[in-house]
């Protein structure tokens, strides 16, 4: 009985020995995964026991220890905005009043993101739409902001606030983002301020036809970093805590997060916003093509060997295209060095381009490989820069600005002015809406935009409108005037 207890006592003190032993080796390289043998199957198919271990500089499999540094390289950043609208009492009647239906205001909120340390802010053009006022509240801190430009192509707006050494966020590239690599958003999503979620970049050039505009450019950055209302206009970062891109639009059936976000490249947002501050107006390289992306079934109808590139389905005449010699149905494959691989990848290429630029195109026709140069033209067919010609009316409720040359030619009409930015006020009493462009005023014809918004305030009496409404449509409408 001694010898059995002994016999025992010896085999358990071994035994927790050896357990000692194996959880010492086991816990001295705790990265090392558990593969199944060879043999074996999960639900995920066959495994191999070659695995090695990624590069240290893998993005899409090493996420960082923390997103620390990103946040506090970049929340300082990123302010709350408020659009404020609907708030003009001037615009009613007693009628209003009596019935309970005099003036409110409206409030919608976004985000933007400080640029420059004098107060540059870039944010979403559908975050400030229809503002009558616009608030920018940073470090609790309420700044009144002044609208410098907007752009419905690319849903990118730019606002200024009078301050000094604000806290301008580092930029980043957008260019250089690789799909897979971690990312941050930065904004105030149901108006909680400075909230920050992570993911990774899930696509690039991706097109969600969302925008509005003429010439709408969608090349957009998605990522699964959970992005709701009120993140729109804020900043989508690297790990450095550099700018990569400006939040604009979620994916959902639901109006909340459901797993896909997109974000404007900061290198479009910024030249846009770079444009608007300097000229005015972006400053919009026109090839002088129309382009679509190349379907399995066009590519089988065409007889092309492949998906990557777009094919040319009108040619402008007289633009640089046709001057470079381009046929319809070419496929263009190339711009300057960046290939083409569909529309967005097209249009972002030549979104960093401005008028009057030399840009190599390579492209194939009937599968010979051919180039060329474009000489970009601008939104009038020249090659200069353009001046934004613009009036600002309060009492409008809009802004007025003269049609450029190819919107004219699509409409075919030789003159109009635009009506742009409408609020609360006299043309949308009249019933006139957001892109209406109005040909004549009392059978004379809108040229000038200050003129015709002059005209309009001070104008009483019998007012005959002829245009051409923003879907085509020709329109004519007399009013009375009082």
């Amino acid at each position: 009985m001694k010898n059995f207890l002994k016999t025992t006592g010896i085999s358990f003190i071994a035994g927790l020995a050896g357990a000692a032993l194996w959880t010492s080796i086991d816990n001295s390289n705790p990265a090392t995964p558990i593969i199944p043998s060879n043999q074996e199957e999960s639900q995920f198919g066959q495994f191999t026991s070659n695995w090695v271990s990624p590069p240290s500089n893998s993005y899409s499999t090493n996420p960082p220890i923390s997103f620390v540094e990103a946040s506090e390289n970049s929340t300082e950043s990123v302010v709350f905005i408020k659009n404020f609208s609907g708030s003009d009492p001037r615009r009613y009647s007693m009628f209003d009043y009596f019935f309970g239906s005099g003036p409110t205001q409206q409030v919608s909120t976004g985000s933007g993101v400080i640029i420059s340390q004098d107060g540059y802010i870039v944010t979403n053009n559908h975050v400030i739409d229809r503002a009558e006022t616009i608030e920018v509240v940073h470090k609790k801190r309420t700044y009144q902001a002044r609208l410098i430009g907007t752009d419905k192509n690319t849903d990118i707006a730019v606002l200024k606030i009078e301050g000094e050494n604000l806290p301008a966020i580092k930029k980043g590239s957008s260019k250089n983002l690789k799909i897979g690599e971690w990312v941050i958003a930065v904004g105030n999503p149901f108006n909680l301020t400075s909230t920050v979620t992570a993911g990774i970049v899930s696509a690039k050039e991706r097109q969600i036809n969302i925008l509005g505009g003429d010439f709408p450019l969608e090349s957009f950055i998605q990522t699964d970093a959970p992005i709701n209302p009120g993140n729109s206009g804020g900043a989508l970062v690297n790990v450095q805590g550099e700018l990569v891109g400006i939040n604009t639009a979620i994916l959902s059936r639901t109006g909340s997060y459901t797993g896909y976000g997109f974000a404007v490249p900061v290198d479009i947002a910024m030249k846009v916003a770079n444009d608007m501050i300097q000229y005015g107006e972006v400053q919009k390289a026109i090839p002088g093509i129309d382009a679509v992306e190349i379907t399995p079934e066009l590519a089988e109808e065409m007889n092309i060997q492949t998906l990557d590139g777009v094919i040319v389905t009108h040619v402008v005449k007289g633009g640089a295209a046709d001057k470079a010699g381009l046929q319809r149905n070419d496929v263009i494959t190339q711009l300057g060095n960046q290939s083409i691989s569909g529309m967005g990848s097209f249009e972002e290429a030549l979104s960093y381009y401005y008028p009057g630029e030399n840009l190599p195109i390579t492209y194939t026709r009937n599968g010979q490989r051919q180039s060329g140069n474009l000489l970009l033209q601008n939104l009038e067919g020249g090659t200069g820069v353009l001046k934004r010609e613009f009036y600002s009316s309060k009492l409008l409720g809009a802004q007025l600005e003269a049609v450029n040359t190819i919107e004219k030619d699509r409409l075919g009409i030789s003159n109009g002015i635009k009506i742009t930015g409408l609020t609360r006020g006299y043309l949308r009493d009249l019933g006139l809406r957001d892109g209406f462009i109005i040909t004549q005023i009392n059978r004379e014809p809108a040229l000038d935009p200050k003129s015709v918004g002059k005209y309009l305030e001070e104008y009483s009496g019998k007012l005959l409108l002829e245009g051409v409404a923003s879907n085509g449509q020709p329109f004519m409408q007399s009013y009375n005037i009082r």
